[in-house]
């Protein structure tokens, strides 16, 4: 299925259906008098969000939705039918923005949420409310009256535990395939993962869902490369996985553009708590692999106390290890909260 994680609709709820000018007509009754009834009440617009779902696709194509209008009202005093709600499913975790994306709606972050986009008309009165001791026979009925429509965007932020970042071709595909059941495209060129890939980590009986984002590079914040549209994905995450290309000389330097692209997009990425990896450590010569961890170290100083792990997600090496951090850092986070 092809992901989809942004899309533009137009939504109308239901018309109010008219209300009826009839009146009682019966054998041997000379004035019946008016007995129209009221309109139907039309259907409302409403965005619900269904579990095990993680795309928009359903909106790439159909972008026009509105919902049935309510019935016109009869004689007898018989009130029209009311309009069916429009149900509209999507993913959990989509925010609903307004079309210039400046107003957010509604952010339906949890299984079932919903969130009414569009109410529909009331329905027309009938003849029979405008009777009076003057108006013995009035024959005025009302309109239904017009269901709202707006253009909203839909912008999907996937719900996972740990983002995984970092250059292209740093290896956080292969390292998730390696701690999770996912089968992410590897291959050796940069900009292998074009959408974000989500994968399942078990560990002593709990769960952990990542989320591998495609590759950020320097000036990522003003569209360059891929751009930064999928670190929304990461807004809603508890922890980031850094990783890093141990085969390149300057660690720090690519460390430091990442961390500027995201702080430039904002989101509070910046403030959550991270795990820095060193991957393709089995590609480096240990002598040079010790002296460039030490150097990345220092240059951190003493203002950051960052966790920094050597691993080689291709040859299953220090990923046991990688885990059980994984999983004390998310209890230190629990306890924070």
């Amino acid at each position: 299925m092809k992901f989809l994680d942004k899309a533009k609709i137009h939504i109308k709820a239901g018309d109010g259906g008219n209300g009826s000018a009839s009146f009682r007509r019966e054998k041997y009754i000379e004035f019946g008098g008016p007995n129209g009834g009221d309109g139907g009440r039309g259907g409302d617009v409403i965005f619900k969000a269904v579990p095990n779902v993680n795309t928009l696709i359903d909106y790439r194509f159909k972008t026009n939705f509105v919902a049935q209008r309510g019935e016109n009202g009869m004689g007898k005093m018989r009130t029209g039918a009311s309009g069916e709600t429009l149900v509209l499913p999507v993913p959990t975790g989509t925010v609903i923005l307004s079309e210039n994306e400046e107003i957010e709606y509604a952010d339906l972050n949890k299984d079932g949420m919903e969130y009414l986009a569009a109410r529909g008309g009331n329905g027309g009165w009938g003849n029979l409310h405008f009777k009076s001791p003057t108006n013995r026979a009035p024959r005025q009925a009302n309109d239904g009256l017009p269901g709202e429509e707006r253009t909203v965007v839909l912008r999907l932020k996937l719900i996972a535990d740990i983002g995984l970042v970092g250059f292209p071709n740093a290896g956080k595909s292969t390292l998730l395939a390696a701690v999770t059941s996912a089968r992410p495209k590897i291959a050796n060129y940069p900009f292998t993962t074009l959408n974000p890939q989500l994968g399942v980590m078990y560990a002593h009986n709990r769960e952990f869902v990542l989320v591998d984002l495609p590759g950020l590079i320097e000036g990522a914040h003003t569209g360059v490369g891929l751009g930064d549209r999928f670190l929304g994905h990461a807004e809603r995450t508890k922890m980031i996985l850094h990783v890093i290309d141990g085969t390149e000389p300057e660690w720090f330097t690519r460390y430091s553009a990442i961390r500027h692209e995201m702080d430039s997009y904002g989101g509070n990425l910046i403030g959550k708590p991270e795990i820095i990896v060193i991957n393709k450590m089995d590609a480096i010569e240990p002598d040079v692999l010790a002296q460039r961890l030490n150097d990345f170290r220092k240059s951190f100083g003493r203002k950051k106390k960052t966790e920094i792990l050597v691993i080689s997600a291709a040859g299953m090496l220090g990923i046991t290890e990688l885990i059980s951090s994984i999983e004390k850092k998310f209890l230190e986070i629990e306890k924070t909260n």
